[in-house]
């Protein structure tokens, strides 16, 4: 498969880690400077009752736990959104302890804010199906305690059934405002440890670290800072 965007982590590997720059405006009132943070990218697989990684590799204690309950809000939480499509049989549905995840450059958005992709791999041994919008979250405290808002769901975005052989990929495109757009005392910013990603139809998420300014998040759940795409081929 042709890939659009160089992913820049992967989630088979708990503890790698690269350098993933980012470019973003640097205040809302001047959408033609820029800055270019360095940040750091990890990514780790789900535990649970799926298995997680291959070999019972567990995140180390410092990790934020990728199964942590939902935040309060819901809006894109566990299981994210099917849509409503056809979604086949939930038994042909990919599983987390299938699934790696990795994070690349979703490309610029609108001034203040940027695009990060999230990449899917089928890492399992049998061909399965996703379709629709994933949940994601920001999570911090090294415990994997959502911060803020869920991502809301961008339903302009087609989300056909995909089926995944082996190694074949798809990719979400989540949109993040920067915390520097909202006044301090609206989005009481907070730094992240990553974040949590609930394939559609899963009660189950996996973890992909990234760590930087541009990652803040508004711990205040009334701001909603982040929107995701359906689940799309690349």
């Amino acid at each position: 498969m042709n890939r659009s965007i160089r992913p820049l982590a992967t989630a088979a590997a708990l503890t790698a880690s690269l350098v993933l720059v980012l470019s973003s405006c640097s205040s809302p009132g001047d959408a033609a400077a820029t800055t270019t943070p360095t940040v750091t990218v990890t990514a780790s697989p789900s535990g649970g009752a799926s298995g997680g990684a291959s070999g019972g590799a567990s995140a180390p204690a410092s990790t934020p736990s990728p199964t942590a309950t939902a935040g309060p809000d819901g809006a894109s939480g566990g299981g994210g959104d099917l849509g409503d499509g056809s979604t086949g049989e939930a038994s042909s549905r990919c599983t987390v302890g299938e699934l790696t995840a990795e994070i690349a450059d979703g490309g610029g958005g609108a001034a203040g804010s940027y695009g990060v992709a999230i990449i899917l791999t089928n890492s399992g041994q049998r061909s399965c199906t996703l379709q629709g919008w994933p949940g994601v979250s920001f999570v911090g405290d090294g415990d994997g305690t959502q911060i803020g808002a869920s991502a809301a769901l961008d339903r302009s975005t087609p989300h056909e059934s995909h089926t995944l052989a082996p190694g074949d990929e798809v990719q979400t495109i989540v949109q993040i405002a920067q915390a520097a757009n909202y006044p301090a005392d609206e989005c009481s910013p907070q730094a992240t440890d990553g974040f949590r990603v609930y394939p559609p139809g899963s009660l189950e998420s996996i973890f992909v670290g990234a760590s930087g300014s541009s990652f803040d998040a508004c711990s205040n759940p009334a701001v909603q800072q982040m929107t995701v795409s359906a689940l799309a081929t690349f």
